[in-house]
């Protein structure tokens, strides 16, 4: 079993900055050193190396400088960080910058050649990969119930990513007797030894019978299939111990720190 620190390492080294090859539609990838800036979604992203290459003020300067540029665009955006980065006061900064911490989350890793799990779902429950608008704002409207949030914008993603990259950006959807009870997807990273498990979210009233670990198991068999080394998730606290129990192992920690610019007076 490769060890923790490798793990941690290759998503380091791999994952961070990470730009594809073929740009999707009206996403632009801003990269200057070990800073990312992604811009054409329904929010911006910041994306850094482990070390993020600045200290005390020479940091704050570099926090205030994307802040301002998004302000400037009237937009939020997200500055992502994980528990091992560098420099430790990182987190500080952004909350003295105006920056609001998100809920914390764990990155899992596991080689897909050990996740031989087999989905197995309830009675009645089957697995259906979407590639359609009127599918697309299904799910959407199953995240924004299940998350108690706006999220209408996810149905122009969804359909952008499985427009521009067909064969990487995969999405999936549990139905019951024709109702949506669950969704999620499986991205590939081409030129990386990874793939991404992202978005997966279930009905209240369906929880606890073995969908989301049948959801993991099935993305996990099409990965291997793909020869993709490594899956990487995002772990909730709910989502966490099932993934730790098929073989994922936590490698680090994530809080995606958000800004929001003031509302007009």
């Amino acid at each position: 079993m490769t060890t923790r620190d490798a793990l941690r390492d290759a998503y380091d080294a791999q994952l961070r900055l990470w730009v594809p090859t073929d740009r999707p539609t009206g996403i632009r990838y801003e990269l200057s050193g070990p800073v990312l800036r992604i811009l054409g979604r329904h929010q911006g992203l910041v994306e850094t190396a482990r070390d993020v290459g600045a200290t005390g003020a020479a940091l704050d300067a570099l926090i205030a400088e994307h802040r301002d540029f998004f302000a400037a665009r009237g937009e939020a955006f997200e500055w992502k960080t994980r528990g091992h980065d560098l420099p430790a006061d990182l987190p500080d900064r952004l909350l003295a910058a105006g920056f609001v911490a998100e809920e914390l989350e764990t990155v899992v890793v596991a080689e897909t050649e050990r996740l031989n799990a087999v989905p197995v779902l309830p009675v009645g429950v089957t697995i259906r990969q979407v590639d359609t608008r009127a599918d697309f704002e299904r799910i959407a409207a199953l995240q924004s119930q299940v998350w108690d949030e706006d999220y209408a914008w996810l149905a122009d993603q969804l359909e952008a990513g499985v427009r521009d990259a067909p064969g990487d950006v995969l999405v999936f959807v549990a139905e019951a007797g024709g109702e949506l009870v669950s969704s999620c997807r499986l991205e590939f990273t081409r030129g990386t030894d990874f793939a991404g498990l992202w978005g997966g979210s279930t009905l209240a009233a369906w929880r606890g019978r073995g969908i989301y670990r049948a959801l993991v198991a099935y993305r996990a068999r099409l990965a291997h299939q793909r020869g993709v080394r490594y899956l990487q998730v995002d772990a909730s606290d709910d989502s966490k111990p099932i993934l730790l129990r098929l073989g994922f192992q936590a490698i680090t920690t994530t809080t995606p720190w958000v800004w929001t610019p003031p509302a007009p007076d």
